[in-house]
């Protein structure tokens, strides 16, 4: 179950979601726009950015972008400006997964996750630093691997714990300016992605059972689940948060 949504907490707010056609990015589109925010939505797919303005309606505007192009971030950033006439939160959710033995990954396939998961969240948080007024908030989605250790998961748990260190780095240095910078780590999450990766294998449920059994709520967390904590750490009510981590992992990385 999730927080309860708050109808007009961003009455008035502009948000910027990254990777927001699909799965986590698209529930906190949802969420944010839910609570009253006006959205602007980007991702590549064309036709998926067009079924997230007709899903959410008004307030809502969708640019197709490439993270990994010179000069996008300064690009949707001023596609905000120019559509809803500021930049108040920013949501760096697009992602790149990576499983593979550590020894073999090819350094081209490095380079590519650190281009999305690490390279492109920088420029989005420049970006919206040059921008932002006081009382912009930013949210970066990390992950429950950027703390723990997990076989095969090394390249991307890297890519994600850069980022995890850069958020306390930015939040310090933006504070004066009263802009807030937190992120939130989800564990395993039931989207398109992992249920795809579920089919592939061999044996399936056998495979889920145990990715339960090492999550002491026993459930994976739900799209939702995320979007409740990102619109928490965006909203005033976090006024006085910054520089912090909500683990969204089902107690996985309390353990």
């Amino acid at each position: 179950m999730t927080a309860a949504q708050a109808p007009g907490r961003f009455d008035g707010r502009a948000a910027l979601v990254t990777g927001a056609t699909s799965g986590i990015g698209l529930a906190i589109a949802h969420r944010l726009h839910a609570e009253g925010a006006r959205v602007l939505a980007t991702g590549r797919d064309h036709d998926r950015g067009r079924e997230v303005v007709e899903s959410l309606g008004e307030r809502t505007v969708f640019v197709a972008a490439d993270l990994t192009d010179p000069g996008t971030a300064d690009r949707l950033a001023g596609a905000c400006l120019e559509s809803f006439g500021a930049l108040d939160v920013l949501v760096n959710n697009a992602g790149l997964d990576h499983t593979g033995d550590f020894a073999t990954s090819s350094m081209d396939s490095v380079r590519q996750v650190f281009e999305i998961n690490t390279f492109s969240t920088v420029a989005m948080m420049q970006s919206a630093a040059r921008v932002m007024r006081t009382g912009g908030a930013m949210v970066n989605v990390t992950s429950r691997l950027a703390t723990v250790g997990v076989p095969t998961m090394g390249i991307y748990a890297a890519s994600k714990g850069a980022i995890h260190a850069l958020t306390r780095s930015v939040a310090i240095e933006l504070a004066p300016r009263g802009i807030r910078v937190n992120d939130v780590a989800p564990g395993m999450t039931r989207t398109p992605l992992y249920d795809e990766w579920l089919a592939r294998i061999p044996g399936g449920e056998s495979t889920e059972a145990e990715v339960l059994a090492d999550i002491p709520l026993r459930r994976l967390a739900t799209p939702q689940d995320v979007a409740a904590a990102v619109a928490y750490l965006a909203s005033d009510d976090a006024e006085y948060v910054t520089g912090t981590t909500i683990a969204v992992d089902g107690g996985y990385t309390a353990r």
